[in-house]
């Protein structure tokens, strides 16, 4: 009856599905990019359709995944799976994280331990190493569900430490695990563009290679445990230090006569200006900085990158100089993009003023 009931009702959903398109000027199908749907973010029309176009698609010959972290990226991820057939249990530390991806098809754990008890291949995408701690190494944590058929694959951005702490409890337990941390934003998850930086066995990697291959347009097998987080720490340390240079060389620019629009319109042409940078002038155009990569999250991975520097004896000045102009910012409530640390420059250098009235414009 169970199965009677399911065949059902996904050839109405179907129906409903072919009567969209048939009647539809803007027709999609199972492959089209999530960005691309026609309707309004987080409009009802938008959350009915993905939802019956991830029914339509979703495939039992697939491991099961538990997908621990729904956040900016990782709620994007999330739904990304269950787009391309995947089955889902999802947690989050924050429950309305994740009943918000519920909604689209989801199972949602009560606990870590749950998930992991409940799927085959265990993600993680969580903020820091205190979260990745409570999530897999807590009372109710993911390691205590593990079991023989289990693998773990954290996309974190944690310390090169907490990746071989977890690759080697997961070990001890004979649960293959990676570190797997991604480069990009929302934008490239959802075209499932991301770059993967892989730490741990091969084998396993090769294991996970179709499910990194829906979110990625490559994954890199950097070396043993730990590398594929220390090659997002060497990744993130010139993102972070590209947008402090930047912010120094438009402060600059302005303080000293140049027309913000033309400056900015002349370094959007030029090729010293990175693509991730060229993304950012039209947030500084508008003074609006919409989060794609949090400002305390590059002052993260800041900490990250100084502490294996200072373990290692790697001199790294400008490093800790753009990390402290980032203290300084957060200091003062601010946390948006971390491209607000233009505006946060351009305050210092007295050109503007980051006034209570638009702080609140920000949050």
């Amino acid at each position: 009856m169970v199965l009677l009931a399911y065949v059902f009702g996904k050839c109405y959903l179907k129906k409903i599905y072919i009567w969209y398109n048939a009647n539809s000027t803007l027709p999609i199908t199972t492959s089209t990019p999530l960005t691309d749907l026609p309707f309004q973010e987080n409009s009802l029309l938008k959350k009915i359709i993905l939802t019956i176009m991830i029914i339509m698609e979703e495939d039992p010959s697939k491991p099961s995944i538990g997908f621990i972290g729904m956040g900016h990226m990782g709620s994007h991820m999330a739904l990304k799976l269950l787009k391309t057939g995947y089955h889902l249990i999802v947690y989050d530390r924050t429950r309305e994280k994740a009943r918000e991806v519920e909604r689209y098809g989801a199972q949602v754990a009560k606990t870590p331990r749950d998930l992991a008890a409940g799927c085959q291949v265990v993600m993680a995408s969580v903020t820091d190493d205190r979260a990745q701690e409570e999530v897999m190494f807590g009372p109710d944590g993911a390691l205590t569900g593990v079991h023989d058929d289990s693998i773990v694959i954290d996309l974190s951005t944690v310390s090169p430490d907490a990746s071989r702490r977890l690759f080697q409890a997961a070990k001890e337990k004979n649960v293959p695990m990676i570190d797997a941390p991604v480069s990009g934003s929302v934008p490239q998850v959802d075209e499932g563009s991301l770059l993967v930086f892989v730490g741990g066995e091969r084998t396993t990697l090769e294991r996970c290679k179709p499910i990194l291959d829906v979110l990625s347009k490559n994954s890199f097998y950097m070396g043993a445990s730990s590398m594929g987080t220390t090659m997002k720490l060497v990744v993130n340390t010139l993102l972070g230090l590209g947008m402090q240079a930047m912010a120094e060389a438009i402060t600059l620019g302005e303080k000293a006569g140049l027309d913000k629009r033309l400056l900015l319109e002349v370094l959007g042409e030029t090729t010293v200006i990175t693509h991730a940078q060229k993304t950012k002038i039209e947030n500084i155009k508008q003074e609006n900085y919409p989060i794609n990569f949090a400002l305390s999250l590059m002052h993260k991975d800041f900490s990250l990158v100084l502490n294996r520097a200072y373990e290692l004896s790697v001199s790294m000045p400008a490093t800790a100089a753009a990390q402290q102009m980032q203290t300084a910012a957060m200091a003062k409530g601010i946390d948006k993009d971390f491209s607000i640390i233009i505006k946060f420059m351009e305050e210092l250098a007295g050109l503007s003023a980051i006034s209570e009235e638009h702080k609140s414009k920000l949050d």
